[in-house]
């Protein structure tokens, strides 16, 4: 009999008892007729230790290089995957799809099959009223077929990614105002009142980018999301806001061709605000239908091939984010396989921008209100994305920014998951500390302080690190329009290079508020991260490096 390699860290502890509430999931033993739904499970084989080193090394020192470099040099080792699909078609899984960088297998089959194939005992496991089927122990592989598989995902598909904007909730006595300043903004379309909600003119200018000879224009800023837009609303947006009215450069992508979920504020938030800060950049929304992690899997590998294909491809703006606690204990299997396509994405020149989250330093683990563990949530704490923090941004009756202080909502703090990454050293960072820190960079957020929005033909005011995660990945492309127009490339992973620029006139300084367990100072800071961008010098510093 041959030996298995069993995947410990692919799975989260269960209840052990039917009815018993154990972290909000409730558990019941399935019943026969579960057993012939089918799921799609994803097997992510990694690059050997070598290569991921000498990756990880080569963004570090600001290379960047081709989807083709990319998948013949740092590949996983010859063979593994199709010794991996020749066992699950004997097995009787359909396949899916195979990655075309060959770190994965997307394979379907019945409830009952995956038990036999991968030794598991599924289950249905209920979590926020929808139920699932979930395995309620660790699943197995021969080992002579899994031994460079490094997860097996989608086993427990009550663990999902959660969105991170937040509507506002005024109290009673200040909602004539809003409502009030809800119509005039409409109404006046973009002339600006320095009130909230803030227009995009207002932003612009906020952070010196107002008036700048760029608009994106040569770029694309991908979204990653469940869903699309109401194309009305980015249209009345845009009109309300000054900014050309050009649908065709809004490019949905429907990753399954599959019917997806009606119009939300995320999606209206992301698209809205990323194509209002560079209105001449196309924005490609890549739309999965669910925000389980095989669905977002298989979306970042297909943004990962398009970077050799779409113009522009510079960027990604994903507002969405979990609590590291939710994925157990570190070493996590599905934060493994998501790293390295974080890691895939740097080395090709693509800057990821990730919402730290909207709960504060506690978040709960289903990344709902703020009464979890001291946490940091993923993927904002990826050694290579750039984590996204936020402010409560008051301007003059001039549009001067009269305060900006650290939103008590932004998510910050240490991951448990990743260490130090080398430009995270020095910096002004003590050096007791030893963890990735979280948030890079901010910009506004807080819904009280919000930003305008068109959703469902009405204008209303949302915020959370989901407004201003598309706003980064906006200035990103302005950056790279910027190094364009002087004939250099596009600009390799950001943090690095920004991390340089701490203490210089391409940051001010954000030393006031607090998120619960940490509190703003002079310099880096776990809630605002370097701080807010004055991108008039920030494009300067960054034009020719």
């Amino acid at each position: 009999m041959s030996t298995r390699k069993v995947f410990s860290n692919s799975i989260t502890p269960l209840p052990t008892e039917e009815g018993v509430a154990h972290k909000g999931l409730m558990m019941a033993f399935a019943q026969p007729q579960h057993k012939d739904e089918k799921m799609t499970i994803h097997f992510s084989v990694a690059i050997p230790d070598d290569a991921r080193q000498e990756l990880e090394t080569r963004v570090a020192n600001g290379e960047t290089m081709t989807l083709a470099e990319l998948n013949q040099k740092y590949a996983p080792v010859a063979g593994d995957v199709e010794k991996l699909i020749s066992w699950l078609q004997a097995e009787g899984f359909e396949i899916v799809k195979k990655s075309n960088d060959a770190t994965g297998v997307y394979a379907k089959a019945s409830v009952s099959q995956i038990e036999k194939s991968l030794r598991v005992n599924m289950v249905r496991v209920t979590r926020e009223g929808v139920t699932y089927n979930a395995a309620a122990n660790a699943p197995s592989l021969p080992t002579e077929v899994g031994e460079n598989v490094h997860a097996i995902n989608g086993l427990q598909p009550f663990r999902h990614a959660q969105k991170k904007f937040r509507r506002v909730t005024p109290e009673t006595g200040n909602r004539m105002y809003l409502n009030a300043n809800l119509a005039s903004s409409a109404a006046a379309s973009v002339n600006m009142s320095y009130k909230p909600p803030y227009m995009v003119t207002e932003v612009l200018s906020a952070y010196n980018a107002l008036g700048l000879p760029y608009t994106g224009a040569g770029q694309t800023i991908a979204i990653l999301i469940d869903t699309f837009p109401n194309a009305q609303d980015v249209s009345l947006f845009w009109q309300y806001n000054g900014v050309y009215p050009n649908m065709a450069r809004i490019q949905p992508v429907n990753v399954f061709g599959v019917t997806l979920p009606p119009p939300d504020d995320e999606t209206t938030l992301d698209t809205e605000w990323s194509s209002g800060i560079a209105p001449n950049a196309n924005i490609r929304i890549y739309a999965t239908s669910s925000l389980q992690y095989v669905y977002l899997d298989y979306a970042l590998d297909q943004i990962i091939n398009d970077v050799a294909t779409v113009p522009g491809l510079n960027q990604l703006s994903i507002s969405l984010g979990l609590g590291e606690t939710a994925y157990g204990a570190p070493p996590s299997d599905e934060i493994n396989t998501q790293a390295q396509k974080y890691l895939r994405l740097a080395a090709l020149g693509v800057n990821t921008f990730v919402s730290s989250g909207d709960a504060g330093s506690n978040p709960d683990p289903t990344g709902h209100g703020a009464s979890g563990p001291l946490q940091v949530e993923y993927a904002a704490s990826d050694p290579h994305v750039i984590g996204v923090g936020g402010t409560s941004m008051y301007l003059s009756a001039t549009g001067a920014v009269a305060a900006e202080i650290g939103w008590v909502g932004s998510g910050g703090g240490k991951s448990t998951f990743f260490s130090k990454p080398a430009w995270q050293v020095g910096n002004g960072i003590p050096l007791t500390e030893t963890q990735r820190l979280v948030p890079d960079v901010s910009v506004v957020a807080d819904p009280n302080t919000g930003a305008f929005l068109v959703l469902n033909g009405q204008p209303t005011m949302i915020g959370g690190t989901s407004w201003s995660t598309p706003v980064w990945a906006a200035f990103c492309a302005l950056i790279n329009e910027a190094r364009a127009s002087v004939g250099k490339p596009k600009i390799s992973f950001l943090n690095p290079h920004l991390y340089k620029l701490l203490g210089t006139s391409c940051f001010r300084d954000v030393i006031q508020g607090s998120n619960g367990a940490y509190s703003c100072r002079t310099g880096y800071d776990m809630i605002t991260g370097l701080g807010v961008p004055n991108m008039a010098e920030l494009i300067k510093a960054l034009m020719y490096v």
